[in-house]
């Protein structure tokens, strides 16, 4: 194509929000819309295939894998953090596991950050717009979305004997951790259908791009939005070696998730305005909360042998992968349709917290990583994951050059309290898997952990493996205050003509994985962007374990 060019809309990033995006304002044939991705298209076979993301989520060609600074409380390690750099974004590489966050998180950031459109009852119509629910359609639930969501169904045992454990250990049970009851140990819901992944580029952009006034440029890396006057009118990136142009006389919407967002805005010269002279970056907008206020869950897995030969290591062998590549297929089904990640939950590590404070995700095979080698070992495995930390980090720049990776200082664990939860998370976990319905299955602990029984120890064993659970959020927040970044509306403070929908702008992360929320974000915002009327807010009925039930209306 020819530039400069002129759109009512240009999107930076086809990830999860940028999909919804593309769709949802590209449906009046009056718009015209680009949007603009840095990686490929999403055609590499294994993204399709529910058990393929070993394959694929830290595969060079589709991710930025990028790596933390040293991490104080990790003992100075560098932590990996994957991103999806490919149509989809890390909807295309994620484990596919699909949990909205407790409804306490969404009325926190009502009550907490002066966000009242942003509280549970405004966001739940949201995610039921975009849900097509194999459970069918409810009051929690959507039955006509776009995004297919699929409960797990896989027979392997293993997981049944985690969600009963539920009972004895007083951590609870649920049958929809979406739904009425948001806490307990339950059967995870997955962004699969018909056994197939959905990420968001499936849902929401391949059955838009038809549209004539829908154009996506893939491999376009932006290195800038530009400036007239204050207002965003128009973005420059690089694509094939050269440096192209695009004008907008709407709105530049930045949905490049929570640590190529703020990237984009410092590198516009949006953000604190000394650092940017620091770099010889001339500042546009004084904004100092660009980048600020990284939030992340930390994670640690816990790993036993088990006694029976019922876990997922059967499928490691060259012949039994074939068969189950094979099945899938066919008729996808099987092993190969199954994300693994089918069971967890959102439980509290003591009474004193108001409701859940970490994830638990349950896979029925032991994994080890040796080298680029994965080793899958008759056992099971828990990851423990911190659904509220205390610890803040930031997203700056290395270089005003747009191309070298910005620096991300991760700081998790940073804070005593983040360090003793994460020690309570792990005597939790042991406490369910010493239930008796584990009796005929549990064999002896043999992670690292398993030797590491006073708190002294169990926190060296947190900081000298713990990583994060690839959930980056908050850089780019919303507020009123001096360190937000954008307004309820998303808008950019001080700028004209430009938003921010994704991640970045949670004023404080949800306790579970983000890119449900962020979907429901990206369907909240295009209203917003249309001027449509919202959706009326739903205020329904909610159980907070332990059976308190709750009105949940600010």
């Amino acid at each position: 194509m020819e530039h400069p060019v002129e759109y009512d809309y240009i999107i930076i990033g086809a990830g999860s929000a940028g999909c919804v995006l593309a769709n949802r304002l590209s449906e009046s044939p009056d718009i015209s819309v680009l949007v603009l991705e840095a990686g490929p298209m999403d055609r590499n076979f294994f993204i399709q295939v529910p058990a393929g993301v070993h394959r694929i989520y830290n595969n060079p060609g589709l991710n930025w894998n990028y790596v933390s600074e040293p991490a104080k409380g990790m003992n100075d390690r560098c932590i990996p953090i994957p991103r999806g750099r490919v149509v989809g974004g890390s909807s295309t590489i994620n484990a596919m596991v699909y949990m909205r966050g407790h409804p306490l998180d969404f009325d926190g950031w009502a009550r907490d950050f002066d966000l009242p459109s942003w509280d549970y009852a405004h966001c739940l119509p949201y995610f039921r717009k975009a849900e097509r629910s194999d459970r069918g359609e409810n009051l929690w639930r959507g039955g006509s979305g776009p995004l297919g969501v699929s409960r797990g169904t896989s027979d392997n045992p293993l997981y049944d004997v985690f969600v009963e454990a539920g009972k004895g250990s007083g951590v609870g049970i649920s049958d929809d951790l979406n739904g009425y009851q948001a806490e307990g140990l339950a059967r995870f819901d997955a962004t699969k259908w018909e056994g197939r992944r959905c990420s968001a580029a499936d849902a929401y952009l391949h059955p838009a791009l038809s549209r004539s006034n829908l154009h996506l440029e893939a491999q376009a890396h932006v290195q800038r939005i530009e400036l007239c006057d204050s207002r965003a009118v128009g973005v420059t990136f690089r694509k094939g070696g050269k440096v192209r142009h695009a004008v907008c006389t709407k709105e530049v919407i930045l949905s490049g998730g929570a640590i190529n967002s703020p990237q984009i805005l410092l590198l516009s010269g949006i953000g604190p305005a000394d650092e940017l002279r620091r770099l010889g970056i001339t500042p546009q907008v004084d904004l100092p909360g660009v980048g600020a206020n990284l939030q992340d869950h930390a994670d640690i897995a816990l790993q036993w042998a088990c006694t029976q030969p019922v876990t997922l290591d059967r499928i490691g062998s060259p012949l039994r992968m074939a068969a189950a590549g094979a099945e899938w297929l066919l008729h996808k089904r099987g092993p190969a349709a199954s994300n693994f990640w089918e069971a967890g939950g959102l439980v509290r590590s003591n009474a004193e917290v108001p409701y859940g404070n970490f994830e638990l995700q349950f896979i029925p095979v032991a994994i080890d990583y040796e080298e680029s080698r994965t080793v899958l070992k008759q056992g099971f495995q828990i990851h423990i994951s911190q659904a509220r930390p205390q610890s803040r980090g930031s997203i700056r720049l290395r270089s005003a050059d747009p191309m070298a990776p910005p620096r991300i200082d991760i700081n998790l664990l940073d804070t005593s309290a983040d360090s003793r939860e994460m020690v309570e998370g792990i005597r939790l976990t042991r406490e369910i898997v010493s239930q008796p319905v584990f009796d005929g299955y549990r064999g002896a602990e043999i992670s690292a952990s398993a030797a590491c029984r006073d708190d002294t120890a169990l926190l060296r064993f947190v900081r000298e493996n713990a990583i994060t659970d690839y959930h980056p959020a908050c850089t780019c927040r919303m507020g009123n205050d001096g360190q937000a970044v954008v307004g309820a509306d998303l808008k950019v403070h001080g700028v004209q003509g430009l938003r921010v929908v994704d991640a970045s702008v949670m004023p404080r992360i949800t306790g579970v994985n983000l890119n449900a929320p962020t979907i429901m974000i990206a369907e909240k915002a295009a209203d917003l962007i249309l001027g449509r009327t919202p959706l009326a807010p739903l205020y329904v009925p909610l159980q907070l374990n332990p059976g308190v039930v709750y009105s949940h209306a600010v």
